[in-house]
């Protein structure tokens, strides 16, 4: 599956949204530098197919089909669309989330599910208060449960706090079962991957996009996905 947005843009003047490219495909785990609190939200919706872009294009598989890119992408962690409530404990949220795709949802089902990813001791914890690794395991893994879902949109999970580096190393882990992942960030948290050394040019992409620029990060890895993506 390959998703591409093509010079997407949103709001009167693009304030909500500057004009914007990126794509995003099976096996690959893609990075999106957008700044303020609203536009890596408003970038997440249209990257999976829930909000109609004011100007540019969206295609999936080189075809424009919102209804096929809502099926098969999953949008996690948007704050106020697709976040949990802050004070239900995790349990809660695994229930819910097993209702979505169609599994058994009851309370010894989700402490269950809880077992099978070793945070049972969790169940009972409002999940604002589960770590920032964890909280994003859980969901993630919860969101490609549902049928038909083969990517993920993981929008700002910088906003957590903690190491950047957790939740990018859970984004490689889905891209290498097969997913295509998009996970839409700030500048601050792509200046701190791109720090590191270089993981792999193959799973790191760079977000090309007017006004949300990084401007001057120039290591490799991000140099070189830049110019792929040209």
């Amino acid at each position: 599956m390959h998703i591409a947005l093509t010079a997407v843009a949103k709001g009167r003047r693009d304030v909500a949204l500057p004009s914007t490219t990126v794509a995003f495909t099976s096996g690959r785990a893609t990075l999106a530098v957008a700044e303020t609190e609203q536009r890596p939200t408003v970038l997440g919706l249209i990257a999976s197919g829930r909000m109609r872009a004011d100007r540019g294009t969206v295609t999936i598989d080189r075809a424009e089909d919102p209804r096929a890119l809502r099926r098969r992408v999953a949008l996690v962690d948007a704050p106020d669309v697709s976040d949990p409530a802050p004070n239900v404990a995790l349990a809660g949220v695994v229930g819910e989330e097993l209702m979505f795709a169609g599994r058994l949802a009851d309370p010894l089902t989700a402490r269950r599910w809880l077992d099978e990813q070793g945070m049972r001791p969790l169940a009972r914890t409002p999940i604002a208060d589960v770590a920032p690794a964890q909280r994003l395991r859980v969901l993630l893994e919860l969101a490609v449960l549902r049928p038909g879902v083969e990517g993920v949109v993981l929008v700002s999970p910088d906003r957590h706090g903690g190491d950047p580096h957790e939740w990018w190393a859970l984004a490689e882990e889905f891209a290498g079962r097969g997913f295509a992942v998009l996970v839409i960030a700030g500048s601050a948290a792509a200046t701190a991957l791109a720090a590191t050394p270089p993981v792999s040019a193959r799973t790191t992409r760079r977000l090309r996009a007017s006004g949300v620029r990084v401007r001057g990060l120039r290591h490799p890895v991000l140099r070189a996905a830049e110019e792929a993506s040209r």
